[in-house]
C-alpha cells in the first residue's frame, strides 16, 4: 500500500522530533511518490478507456490524432472525477487505498494469471471470473463497511465472515475469479490455436523468436 507508507513516513520526522527541513524533505519525497502512483493510474484509465473501449468497440477506424485527443480528455474526466470524490471524504485514506487493491487482486489477478500459465482459459471464464470476483468482493464491502453500508441503506447487523476486515475483502474475491475462470472455461469452448500460440509467446518469448 504505497499511498498507506507514504502518511507513515510523513509521520515520522515529527515523531522523532526532528528538524521542519527535514520534515519538508520527507513530505516532498512523500508528496513525489503519491504524485507518481497516482498520475500512472490515471494514465492506465485513461488510456484503457480510449484504446480498449473507444477504439476497440465505438470506432476502430479513428485515426491516431483522434486517439490521442480522447485519451487526453479522458485523462481529464477521470482525474476530475477522482478528485470529486476524493473532496467528500466518504473514508479515511486507509480504507480507500485498501479497497482500491482488493478490487483490483480480486478482478484482474486471476484472469492475469490464468490467462499467461492456463492455455485453456478462454474469454468467458476470464469476463465471468472477473464479474464474480468483483462481485463478491463489492458485496462484503458494502454489507461490513459503515459508509457503504449507509450508502445503500444496509440496515442488517454487520457479521464478518470469519473475522476478516471489510478492507481485505478481496480475499474472497481472488480464490472466488479462479475457481469461475477454470470451471466457465471448461464448459465453454476452448480459445483457438491462434490464441493459445500468442499465449505460449508470452511465456516463452525467446523461445519462440529462436523458432521463427
Amino acid at each position: 500500500m504505497r499511498i498507506g507508507g507514504d502518511i507513515i513516513v510523513l509521520a515520522t520526522p515529527e515523531i522523532a522530533g526532528l528538524p521542519y527541513v527535514v520534515s519538508g524533505m520527507v513530505a516532498a519525497g512523500g508528496l513525489a511518490a503519491a504524485l507518481s502512483t497516482a498520475d500512472g493510474l490515471l494514465l492506465t484509465i485513461a488510456n484503457a478507456l480510449s484504446h480498449d473501449l473507444y477504439y476497440k468497440m465505438i470506432d476502430p477506424n479513428a485515426p491516431t490524432a483522434r486517439r490521442v485527443m480522447i485519451s487526453k480528455v479522458l485523462l481529464l474526466v477521470v482525474a476530475l472525477a477522482a478528485a470529486s470524490v476524493a473532496a467528500q471524504k466518504p473514508a479515511d485514506i486507509l480504507f480507500l487505498v485498501s479497497a482500491a487493491f482488493s478490487f483490483a487482486a480480486a478482478a484482474f489477478f486471476p484472469a492475469l494469471t490464468l490467462g499467461i500459465f492456463w492455455k485453456r482459459a478462454n474469454k468467458w471464464g476470464a469476463s465471468l471470473g472477473m464479474i464474480a470476483g468483483l462481485g463478491i468482493t463489492f458485496y462484503y464491502m458494502a454489507t461490513t463497511q459503515p459508509w457503504l453500508r449507509g450508502i445503500f441503506g444496509v440496515t442488517s447487523p454487520i457479521e464478518l465472515w470469519w473475522g476478516i476486515l471489510p478492507i481485505s475483502a478481496g480475499l474472497f474475491g481472488v480464490p472466488l475469479g479462479f475457481a469461475v475462470i477454470i470451471i466457465v472455461s471448461l464448459l465453454t469452448k476452448a480459445p483457438t490455436a491462434e490464441t493459445q500460440e500468442l499465449v505460449e509467446h508470452v511465456r516463452y518469448p525467446n523461445l519462440n523468436t529462436s523458432r521463427a
